[in-house]
């Protein structure tokens, strides 16, 4: 190598350098998810690592394990150890309102992350997916196979799943669902044969499924000694793998004589497209995740670079403080019709993970 090649190689690698540095001087993101139980925030986690260091970004990734005070000490660390903009998906939404008036007092900017944080006024944004549209499309796709598999039944039995009441997002879920059910319901074409109905009701904390499996079992021996249930609404598919092994587990599936129910769900776990292609779950609805954290990044670089975050809703989610500026992106439902357009299509799992 010449002496003038050598220099040109040493000045590239400088400017490399200056340049990654630079990059990682961007700013310091803490990124608090609430639990590894769920694939969807292992996934969520990831995305967002790889996407804000991609674009310069020194992150700090904590899992709370559903853990409320394990949350709010991760929240108070990332504070302490300087972060420039805390995403959070909170466990309980409202319970962060002390460490967040901290935050704010540090000028250290806050986005919610797909679940609302409430009663705080140091929120600054808000990106999710349209949750009411969730549940529209899940009660959609529900009535869909109700009709599918049960032409010749009416009413319908069908028994009601709502998510965590502490997460405002199962609320958006339930309230979408409802709003296409409860028509059919008031016209005779849906029964409910337990009764439950109403978030306060049909909630599961922190969407446990073992918590829905148990519930089904007892909705099941209560109610369908002499009946048979058609459907179920289940706004999340670590619930509806519960409620298809209560449902398994007295025979449902076995035969033509015992159809499996149709049973909802959301997030597009590898478990229940699987479940989905075996016919024991109906439906999904997918989020991809790598959009969420692109918006989110988004919302990051305008807010450390004193520009505007891009939003499209200013009107839904009131946090009990503010209206808190949102980003809503769109869902998918998901059936074993389009699931390989939609899943494979996109490129979130590949076939071997699902075959």
């Amino acid at each position: 190598m010449t002496a003038f090649t050598r220099a040109l190689a040493t000045s590239a690698l400088t400017l490399l350098v200056a340049g990654t540095s630079m990059a990682a001087d961007k700013g310091y993101v803490g990124i608090a998810m609430p639990t590894k139980s769920s694939a969807r925030w292992i996934s969520d986690g990831q995305s967002m690592v790889e996407q804000f260091e991609a674009a310069g970004y020194k992150t700090d990734l904590q899992y709370a394990e559903d853990d409320i005070p394990n949350q709010l000490a991760q929240i108070e660390n990332m504070i302490t150890k300087g972060v420039d903009v805390l995403v959070i998906a909170a466990i309980d939404g409202t319970t962060l309102s002390n460490a967040l008036a901290n935050a704010g007092a540090m000028d250290i900017e806050v986005v919610a992350y797909d679940r609302l944080i409430r009663g705080s006024g140091d929120v600054d944004y808000y990106a999710t997916f349209d949750n009411f549209q969730v549940g529209v499309q899940q009660a959609t796709t529900l009535v869909d196979g109700l009709k599918e598999r049960f032409p010749d039944t009416k009413p319908w039995n069908v028994e009601l799943f709502g998510g965590s009441p502490d997460d405002n997002n199962a609320y958006f879920f339930y309230d979408g669902a409802m709003s296409v059910l409860q028509p059919l319901i008031d016209a005779g074409d849906i029964a409910i044969p337990s009764g439950q109905t109403g978030m306060d009701t049909v909630g599961t904390l922190r969407w446990d499924g073992s918590v829905a499996q148990s519930r089904m079992d007892n909705l099941l021996s209560a109610n369908y000694t002499g009946q048979r249930v058609n459907g179920v609404l289940s706004p999340y598919d670590g619930l509806s793998i519960g409620i298809i092994s209560s449902l398994s587990g007295v025979g449902y599936g076995s035969g033509d004589d015992m159809p499996m129910p149709i049973v909802t769900g959301q997030d597009a776990e590898i478990p229940s497209i699987k479940a989905i292609l075996r016919g024991d779950q109906y439906s999904t609805v997918f989020k991809d995740t790598r959009e969420l954290a692109r918006v989110t990044v988004g919302m990051v670089d305008a807010l450390l670079g004193g520009g505007e975050p891009e939003i499209n809703d200013t009107e839904t989610y009131d946090n009990g403080v503010k209206t808190v500026p949102s980003f809503l992106l769109a869902p998918v439902a998901v059936t074993a019709e389009n699931w390989e357009d939609v899943i494979l299509g996109s490129g979130y799992y590949t076939r071997d993970q699902i075959e």
